[in-house]
């Protein structure tokens, strides 16, 4: 029965009006951030569970924050990876080269060499640690801030710079957006400005590897933000449904371009708590823990290549500089909430943690330092030996057509006739070499 309020669209006298909540991030520009309110549970306290354990049976990992590295640099607990020195080592001079690479690349826009770039400063161990727990041919599904990826995979940096460039070296012939990087060679599949699209591209890569009876297994990343797009939930079903044998990587650095981790439902709860609703396996890591990031992703690969299904892997970690070369995070953000951030920066820590080892000291650490320097500034000249932005048409025209279908369509074939034809009259014969 329906009263004749209910019809009228007058509100009830007897109930108070209904309410929208609309996120609000804590701290602003002037305001001083303070991080009381973040829990960061003591290091090793997390426990390990074996990997053929159904993911009903540890819901608590996607509530707390898995943790390897102590504030003295001592790696503590079940989780611990127990790497060798040289492994460690290895680990830290990828992450370091991995930031004197954005910092070469940062420079070069505002030099106008580059239209655009994006640095993952602070959130090195998300994609290195992670990647050297993989396997170097399983597949690698990134969002636009895992470099490291490439690096940790020994990559040519030549290489990355041609595609940031869009020079006649360019092996994606300046049809992707700068730092948008592909190759088939690296396992690393073709980064897209849309948000989470490479999830579901994640989950059918790994549906099909499990249904050709292969043994390489998928891993995938995006921002928190982006497990608002149907994309990321489309996947997860998919996962879920099929088990399939894929690690999902969902970065929380606390910010999208001008917008909080809010407005994806971090005041609700975790992103790793998503994964439970699914019967996905679901941790909750400290991504500045080199050790926790390696010590996670080798789990979930285990869990993975034994059929035990998907894992989806919040890493906790913080945007320390703005968005990309187009954003300002002075206008939306705390001037202070990088430096006062409680997990600290990934690259010292691991750096500490070899220190506490005995294996590494603050000498060493600068001298590598510089080495990386100098080492990305020599594959920085050579790239631009190949051309920077501005200076003449560096791919030939013909080239404009090619890379999308397996053969070419007749009325492509047609348009680039037309084409070729129009350059040759017009006298610029250099456009089609």
């Amino acid at each position: 029965m329906y009263l004749e309020s209910d019809l009228t669209g007058e509100p009830r006298a007897n109930l108070p009006p209904l309410s929208l909540h609309v996120p609000e991030p804590k701290f602003r520009p002037g305001d001083k951030a303070e991080f009381s309110d973040v829990i960061v549970p003591p290091a090793g306290s997390g426990r390990r569970p074996d990997p053929a354990e159904p993911a009903a049976q540890f819901h608590e990992l996607a509530y707390g924050l898995v943790r390897v590295l102590d504030d003295e640099g001592n790696a503590v607990g079940p989780w611990a990876p127990r790497l060798t020195p040289d492994t460690l080592r290895r680990m830290l001079r990828y992450m370091a080269l991995v930031r004197a690479f954005d910092e070469r690349m940062f420079r070069a826009q505002r030099q106008g060499k580059t239209s655009f770039y994006m640095k993952c400063t602070g959130e090195e161990a998300v994609a290195v640690a992670a990647t050297m727990a993989l396997q170097r041919d399983d597949m690698t599904f990134p969002s636009y801030r895992q470099q490291g990826i490439l690096i940790a995979r020994d990559w040519s940096l030549v290489d990355m710079m041609n595609q940031i460039y869009s020079n006649k070296g360019d092996r994606l012939q300046g049809k992707q957006l700068p730092i948008m990087y592909s190759t088939r060679e690296g396992a690393f599949f073709s980064i897209s400005g849309n948000l989470a699209t490479q999830y579901p591209q994640a989950v059918g890569w790994a549906m099909a590897s499990a249904a050709k009876g292969d043994t390489r297994i998928a891993a995938t990343w995006c921002g928190e933000g982006s497990t608002a797009e149907g994309d990321f939930h489309s996947a997860c079903t998919f996962a879920s449904v099929y088990r399939a044998p894929v690690i999902l990587n969902v970065v929380n650095n606390q910010w999208a371009i001008s917008s909080f981790s809010g407005f994806a439902g971090a005041e609700a709860t975790t992103f790793a708590a998503r994964a439970l609703g699914y019967g996905i396996a679901g941790l909750r890591i400290d991504g500045n823990d080199a050790l926790a990031v390696y010590a996670a992703t080798e789990w979930a690969a285990e869990r993975a290549r034994t059929n035990q299904g998907p894992t989806l892997i919040e890493h906790f970690t913080y945007r320390a500089e703005g968005h990309s070369t187009s954003d300002d995070p002075s206008q939306y953000r705390s001037a202070n909430e990088a430096s006062d951030w409680p997990l600290g920066d990934p690259i010292a820590r691991l750096k500490d943690h070899l220190v506490a080892l005995g294996e590494w000291d603050d000498a060493r650490h600068a001298a590598q330092d510089l080495e990386l320097a100098e080492l990305v500034k020599r594959c920085q000249k050579e790239a631009e030996a190949n051309g920077i932005l501005g200076h003449g048409l560096h791919q030939p025209l013909d080239t404009l057509f090619e890379g999308v279908f397996e053969e070419m369509p007749w009325h492509l074939k047609e348009q680039r006739a037309q084409m070729l034809a129009e350059e040759e009259a017009s006298g610029r014969p250099w456009a089609l070499k």
